[in-house]
């Protein structure tokens, strides 16, 4: 049994402005070509577009929210132009910058932009100078989930007794976990700390308009992901019941509030 964040689903007020904004903003392709199809982030995660009432709905809470979500998604690319290049693509189509590009404490070279639907991306560089002329379409090396937590150590003992395995450990300060081929990079901060990397003011509260997906290969291991979450301190939101695909689904809550979606194959 071992947790992975296989898929972002994010709750927006329009489906085809914001299937358009992020097919424009990444390099990103809607396999489904509708609104509601799922977008694979160029194999660094897989990102779905669904209304914010229905996803509110499906993890039954209420859609409304006000502030900073205590939520940042994340692209990492090779190096300075390309981060430069993204917020290009995604203010043309209609995005607010709120961390404008530039090298950052112990040399990140960083921005940060708040799309459309009124999600925050985070674009950062894995190397702190160009050393080549940035990609045409510009590759994700990684996508990841910043997740605003009262205790990243509290939090991650949560994560771990799922099975996580921690990466980087700053205790309380900052913790990630490795990242499965394919899938996003988890990571938890203190709340004030994130909204301060990103450039936004804290404060906030309500739905984050965020459901992170696990995908279990049975219902053997959903059910044992579903005990050991329910053990280490997580709401059941939803037992587990039958997608719209004849899936099995259910619905947990972290203790910090945030949600996750664990499914398994019919």
């Amino acid at each position: 049994m071992q947790l992975t964040l296989d898929r972002i689903t994010l709750g927006v007020p329009h489906l085809a402005e914001a299937a358009d904004f992020y097919t424009s903003a990444f390099p990103a392709t809607n396999t489904g070509r509708n609104p509601a199809g799922p977008l694979d982030l160029a194999g660094a995660g897989r990102l779905d577009l669904l209304k914010v009432e229905e996803l509110a709905a499906e993890v039954d809470t209420d859609p409304a929210s006000s502030g900073f979500r205590g939520l940042v998604l994340s692209a990492l690319v090779d190096q300075p132009s390309e981060v430069e290049a993204l917020l290009g693509a995604a203010t043309s189509r209609g995005a607010t910058v709120v961390r404008p590009p530039r090298k950052r404490l112990f040399g990140e070279f960083a921005a940060a932009y708040r799309a459309p639907d009124g999600a925050v991306w985070k674009l950062a560089a894995v190397s702190r100078r160009n050393t080549a002329p940035p990609g045409d379409p510009t590759n994700l090396a990684e996508t990841a989930v910043y997740l605003g937590v009262d205790s990243p150590k509290a939090s991650a003992t949560f994560y771990a007794a799922l099975g996580m395995r921690v990466d980087r450990d700053y205790g309380d300060k900052f913790v990630d976990f490795t990242v499965t081929p394919g899938s996003c990079r988890l990571g938890l901060l203190p709340r004030e700390a994130l909204a301060g990397d990103v450039g936004v003011d804290g404060r906030g509260d309500g739905f984050s308009a965020a459901v992170l997906t696990h995908t279990a290969s049975s219902r053997v291991e959903l059910d044992a992901l579903l005990g050991a979450a329910r053990t280490a301190g997580a709401r059941v939101v939803t037992p587990v019941g039958r997608g719209d695909g004849g899936d099995h689904v259910a619905h947990v809550a972290d203790p910090d509030g945030h949600h996750w979606r664990f499914t398994a194959p019919a």
